[in-house]
């Protein structure tokens, strides 16, 4: 067992409705402490400009580049996240010298598998020199050179996760951690010890896109508009058929790889009831494609708080033998785990351990990755 070392895990996902934080205490391994996290929204202005930096980004060519208000977004977001931190430490009552190091993920704003390049903004040195502690960022882009699809990342630490929860009995494994965010991703962690992870579809952008252009709100909050709609079986079929579902080779998603329906295609409630059927029926699909049928679905994400999403997504796996679990039930905690998983990267990333691996993001070889940003002491502060 490696040293134990406090880290503080930053998250701010594609559905880009705020900053996850989360602390922990890890070797970077086997050993996993978790603590306090916290959620701290977005407000509305902020969240239009991340959505116009998403479209001027789409002309990025090298992921250096930052056209537009690109580089002006990049300065604000890393400050929200500096502003973060510091509330987080006031409110349990630590201090930057309490922590060893951040996992911050930052915003992506562009990814392209097949063309190598992924662009999350979010300026580590920055954050750095900000909270007075060491932050390992940038975690992606290394995969990504050894021929990785840059994604997922989370599935060394639901390994981590799962092998505290294989002595308890109502976890059958195969166990398969489902990730319901913007886009969702699933980790199999099979009989053997074998992590297969990918992204399986398009998890809640469809419905907040598609809420939020009906009816001017962010999202269906508890499921409350799908509630009062149907499924529409030949929109719902003009997701899954899509070919992503079928290729031999998983790829990782980027949000504009599914589009909402037009307005024509449903009424506001029938629309949100076929988007959450296809976020649960996605996952099914994808599923598919493992080396195990799963026997344990463990659900976290924003997604498992939609009750629509989660039944149907427990119906389709009862038809294979499998059952579905909220990360609660196991005594997780499934809006903090994207969070608390950049803690444990950023451990990882400081000893050389691996981030990466072939069954999850295709990369050739297991690889490390992340780029450190040390904390900068004021000189002329620590003589006063």
């Amino acid at each position: 067992m490696g040293k134990l070392l406090t880290a503080i895990g930053l998250m701010s996902g594609t559905s880009m409705d705020g900053i996850d934080v989360a602390l922990l205490r890890t070797d970077g391994e086997s050993v996993v402490q978790r603590g306090p996290s916290a959620g701290y929204a977005y407000d509305a202005r902020f969240r239009a400009r991340l959505k116009q930096g998403l479209d001027e980004a789409k002309s990025i060519a090298m992921r250096v580049e930052r056209p537009g208000t690109l580089a002006q977004l990049e300065r604000d977001l890393t400050l929200r996240h500096a502003e973060a931190v510091r509330t987080f430490l006031h409110e349990n009552n630590l201090l930057p010298e309490d922590i060893d190091v951040i996992g911050f993920h930052g915003q992506t704003v562009l990814h392209r598998p097949d063309e190598g390049l992924t662009v999350q903004i979010g300026d580590g040195d920055l954050l750095a020199r900000e909270t007075q502690i060491d932050v390992v960022y940038d975690m992606r882009a290394n995969d990504m050179v050894h021929g990785g699809q840059g994604a997922p990342l989370i599935p060394a630490y639901h390994a981590a996760l799962a092998r505290g929860l294989s002595e308890r009995q109502e976890v059958g494994a195969p166990v398969v951690f489902v990730n319901i965010g913007g886009i969702s991703n699933i980790t199999f962690i099979g009989t053997d010890g074998r992590i297969v992870a990918y992204d399986s579809g398009p998890g809640n952008t469809l419905i907040d896109q598609w809420v939020e252009a009906h009816a001017g709100i962010p999202y269906d909050q508890g499921g409350m508009i799908a509630s009062e709609g149907a499924v529409l079986g030949e929109l719902a079929e003009r997701y899954l058929s899509h070919p992503f579902f079928t290729a031999q080779k998983r790829r990782s998603l980027d949000r504009n790889d599914f589009a909402p329906p037009s307005g024509a295609d449903a009424s506001l409630e029938d629309g949100a009831r076929t988007l959450a059927h296809v976020t649960a029926a996605a996952i099914l699909r994808s599923a598919a494609h493992l080396p195990e049928a799963p026997a344990t679905y463990v659900v976290c994400g924003g997604g498992r708080l939609n009750p629509i999403i989660m039944k149907d997504l427990t119906n389709l796996a009862d038809t294979a033998h499998a059952r579905v679990l909220a990360a609660e039930a196991l005594e997780l905690n499934g809006d903090s785990m994207e969070a608390e998983a950049w803690a444990y990267l950023a451990v990882r990333s400081l000893r050389g351990l691996p981030l990466t691996y072939p069954g999850t993001t295709g990369v050739d070889r297991p690889v490390s990755g992340g780029r450190l940003a040390s904390k900068v002491i004021d000189a002329d502060a620590e003589q006063g």
